[in-house]
């Protein structure tokens, strides 16, 4: 399976005009990906409780969308993003309870039509994930998150990502095209296409026909990591300033990269390989967000999904002034 990158589409909520929008745009974008009549309003039916879900408990939001990807098609991402105080999860999810203004379903039943549901809550706001795929589909959910956004909701982002699955091999590539805007994507785009041409080809050798395909551009930083599940390892390169970490539950590991520019010039790339990472995250991300970033200072932040986890690093971390990218995927025992 490979996965190309997919942009994050936010909607901002902060009156109930807001959510029929979300709920339009929503119901458009699952249309644009093959859903049926009764598919697409189980989609707008969850952007207009998750949207109203904000106004009441935050009075303002986003609501973020995304195309995901499945074995037989795509699936609709909807994340409801706020920086309130929070809200009861075990309240708001039982059944009879309804957030005001909207059709009664509450987030229990919404947590029953989704097939992916996940929250995360505490004093600094919430995010609320819902995944769905087609009814009569047979996708099973694939346990990456990705926050991916250009600066200013620039129509060119300099930043981009892929990732490959192979029965129990991933191979991910961030990339960060040097600046923002036109020129910075086609440095982006031209390394994703020679990442995506032989995904799994060894990572020194990846540098290599990146920079050679990235030549004669801007340059960027890249980072490219491969899990085997098999051998219970993972090999990790990176040239430039991608932020990389490893994170078991307790620890986190950050990954080593080296100075340069691929497509510029760099002195040197390197392989570091990584033992007994199954279970673990990987979190790849550009430098448009902050480092300074804990896990451990969100309490069960580490056992949420990584599309809410990407959501939560690039809500209170996204520097403002650079195209941002957050890659977090779960390194499960199988992938396929």
């Amino acid at each position: 399976m490979n996965i190309h990158a997919s942009r994050t589409q936010v909607l901002p909520l902060e009156d109930s005009s807001q959510v029929g929008h979300a709920r339009r745009m929503a119901q458009k974008l699952a249309e644009q990906q093959g859903f049926d009549g009764e598919d697409a309003g189980r989609v707008a039916l969850l952007a207009t409780e998750l949207g109203s879900n904000v106004l009441k408990h935050a009075q303002r939001g986003e609501l973020h969308l995304r195309a995901v990807p499945g074995a037989h098609g795509c699936g609709i991402e909807l994340l409801a993003v706020d920086r309130a105080q929070g809200f009861d999860t075990a309240t708001c999810l039982a059944d009879g309870y309804s957030t005001g203004g909207t059709q009664g379903i509450g987030l229990g039943a919404i947590a029953r039509l989704a097939q992916v549901f996940d929250v995360h809550t505490d004093e600094r706001g919430s995010v609320i994930l819902a995944r769905l795929y087609r009814r009569h589909s047979a996708d099973a959910d694939v346990r990456i998150g990705v926050s991916h956004h250009a600066l200013h909701d620039d129509p060119a982002c300099g930043d981009t990502w892929h990732v490959a699955i192979d029965g129990n091999r991933l191979s991910a590539l961030l990339v960060d095209g040097l600046g923002h805007g036109p020129d910075a994507e086609t440095a982006a785009q031209a390394g994703a296409r020679a990442f995506a041409a032989e995904p799994f080809l060894d990572p020194l050798l990846l540098i290599g026909r990146l920079h050679q395909a990235m030549t004669g551009t801007r340059g960027g930083a890249v980072a490219v990591a491969q899990h085997d599940a098999s051998h219970n390892r993972l090999a990790f390169t990176g040239i430039g300033n991608i932020g990389a970490s490893l994170i078991d539950g307790v620890h986190a590991r950050g990954l080593a990269s080296h100075p340069g520019i691929v497509g510029g010039q760099y002195r040197k790339a390197q392989v570091f390989d990584y033992a007994q990472v199954n279970g673990n995250l990987l979190i790849l991300y550009s430098d448009g967000l902050q480092s300074r970033w804990k896990l451990e200072d969100y309490p069960g932040l580490v056992h949420r999904h990584p599309a809410v986890i990407a959501t939560v690093l690039h809500r209170d971390f996204c520097r403002g002034r650079d195209d941002v990218t957050v890659l977090v995927v779960d390194l499960e025992p199988s992938h396929g």
